[in-house]
């Protein structure tokens, strides 16, 4: 199952707020839509801070596309 957190148009610290809502769900992988770098970074830091493993950053048109892993 597909877990997608789309935090675009979203200010800080929402999509912050969002991804930890969905880690808290449980392991797994989940892919991350922010259009701001400022949420991509925070995203990225509260990630790694939980004890999640960034597997790809992409850029697509204007957004970010982040995918993270914990298992």
């Amino acid at each position: 199952m597909e877990r997608m957190v789309d935090a675009r148009g979203l200010a800080c610290p929402e999509p912050v707020l969002l991804t930890l809502k969905e880690m808290k769900k449980g392991k797994g992988q989940i892919t991350i839509l922010v259009d701001a770098e400022v949420s991509k970074e925070n995203v990225l830091r509260a990630a790694k801070r939980e004890g999640w493993h960034v597997v790809s950053i992409e850029r697509v048109g204007n957004d970010y596309r982040i995918l993270i892993k914990c298992e």
